[in-house]
């Protein structure tokens, strides 16, 4: 692999960290170390997304995400083809970075886009980790070989979870609409949850119940992720403690993940990054 650092086109760059996003904020309170990693995942968690999205047209997604099947598997095995690929391919430590992990990633994506990516409830912690866990955990690798491993995947392990109910709680009507349900058919079904109540403009009793049940659940996997890093390791991961904060200050105000939210967002990942030194 090439130790030249390619520049990442701009329209990549802006749809990986759109500004005031609260990607955009994590990479920019980051270390130093981390940002160019950082920046070649979220490109990639960008591209993949607007696949996921119910607007995509299906076949074309599927056809789409096959090819990006082939090329995770290329740029695996050093050769990848894409700029995102080949930016990721070019940074310091990729040949010392095993990025199969992202393979998964690629398959949940698929399975997102069937329209049922849980049947059950003990699939949302593996699915979850392959959508955003295993991504972040490459970003990390790539910017370092000292890392805390297990503290390190139990903060990303939170941290996606968190991320996929808060998702799902805030897009679920629109996934509806879609023909997608993205909680888990067993849990829907042991609540005495039908289409009509999924689709209802109200949420029924048994919802609403459902949805605080795992709206307090993300908000106690945002914290654990907060809390998961040990002091040490604390400012050289900071971005996924910005992750943490925005991410749990957006579930209880019920903002959309992406939503460019102004100087308090600002300032809250300001500070969470500098307490983290």
């Amino acid at each position: 692999m090439s130790q030249a650092l390619k520049a990442l086109d701009e329209t990549y760059r802006a749809r990986a960290i759109p500004k005031g996003s609260v990607r955009y904020w994590s990479w920019l309170f980051a270390a130093a170390t981390v940002r160019a990693p950082l920046l070649g995942i979220y490109a990639l968690l960008a591209e993949w997304n607007a696949l996921m999205d119910p607007a995509t047209e299906h076949s074309a997604a599927r056809i789409k995400l096959a090819w990006w099947q082939e090329e995770v598997r290329r740029l695996a095995a050093g050769v990848p083809v894409h700029p995102i690929g080949a930016y990721l391919a070019s940074l310091p430590r990729a040949g010392e970075v095993d990025f199969t992990p992202l393979a998964s990633s690629i398959d949940a994506a698929v399975t997102e886009t069937d329209g049922a990516p849980l049947e059950r409830g003990t699939d949302l912690v593996p699915h979850a980790c392959a959508l955003r866990a295993y991504p972040l955990l490459v970003a990390s690798r790539l910017a370092s070989s000292d890392l805390d491993e297990t503290s390190l995947e139990e903060c990303t392990r939170a941290l996606a979870v968190a991320d996929y109910l808060s998702r799902s709680i805030r897009d679920y009507p629109r996934e509806v609409r879609s023909g997608r349900v993205p909680f888990a058919v067993d849990e829907l079904l042991a609540a005495g949850i039908d289409n009509a109540g999924l689709c209802a403009d109200h949420p029924p009793a048994e919802l609403a119940g459902y949805l605080q049940r795992l709206r307090e659940r993300a908000a106690r996997d945002y914290a654990i992720a907060a809390q998961a890093l040990p002091g040490a390791r604390r400012s050289e991961q900071r971005h996924l403690l910005v992750l943490a904060a925005l991410g749990l200050k957006q579930l209880n105000r019920g903002t959309p993940t992406l939503e460019s939210t102004g100087m308090r967002d600002m300032l809250l990942a300001w500070s969470t990054a500098r307490r983290a030194h």
